[in-house]
């Protein structure tokens, strides 16, 4: 593919440790776009709570303070950042108190409400792959290549562990499972698969196989318009 159209969108949906991050990057590189990870951005709002001693179990209290932060999400897919009132906290969101709060911030309606503004904007009028639980089904349901990965729970979870440093198998996978078990009920924008999204099974595929069927998929897109 010679270019990209500057108005592609890119919806890249899945569960935990199904290879989202690294796909979506990987295609935005491939492609020349722009690369957004929402996921991030909960985790900024998350970590920004835990910073300011706001209980993350407590919904009125985390919504009467969602509207405080300033978040800023770097989109260059070889380098993406994220800030939260000046601070870069790309690392500290990746923790393991940060992880443990993340899925009771991320159901309070008015922070998804808050953080799906932004992600809109940053979208803006496309070229760019957008990773997340509800990319394709809620934030950006216009896309025109929507792909949800998924994984087995064993595949999962070793290559979780293999991120964290060698964390326990066992306890990775239980963890994966229960957030997976959180996001899919929660009752504001669940994790769950565009009814016209394409389902990838990361499992038997290298990352580069992956990154090429979702490739192949926006070539496809392209060369309808």
């Amino acid at each position: 593919m010679s270019s990209t159209p500057a108005t592609l969108v890119v919806a890249i949906d899945g569960t935990s440790g199904s290879g989202k991050s690294s796909t979506s990057r990987g295609v935005a590189t491939r492609l020349g776009i722009r690369y957004l990870d929402t996921g991030a951005m909960f985790r900024a709002m998350t970590w920004w709570m835990l910073e300011h001693g706001v209980d993350v179990h407590d919904p009125a209290a985390v919504a009467a303070r969602c509207g405080e932060p300033v978040l800023e999400s770097g989109t260059d897919p070889l380098n993406p950042t994220i800030t939260v009132d000046g601070t870069d906290v790309a690392v500290a969101i990746r923790s393991a108190e940060v992880n443990a709060a993340v899925s009771p911030v991320s159901a309070v309606p008015a922070v998804r409400t808050r953080l799906l503004e932004l992600q809109r904007r940053i979208i803006g009028e496309g070229g760019i792959v957008v990773e997340g639980r509800d990319i394709g089904s809620v934030v950006a349901p216009d896309a025109p290549v929507k792909v949800y990965l998924s994984a087995d729970p064993s595949a999962r979870a070793h290559r979780r562990a293999a991120e964290e440093g060698g964390a326990d198998l066992a306890a990775t996978q239980e963890s994966l499972l229960a957030r997976d078990k959180i996001d899919s009920g929660r009752a504001t924008a669940p994790l769950t698969m565009a009814a016209d999204a394409v389902h990838i099974d990361t499992t038997p595929y290298s990352l580069d196989e992956v990154i090429g069927q979702v490739v192949a998929l926006a070539e496809a897109v392209e060369a309808r318009t």
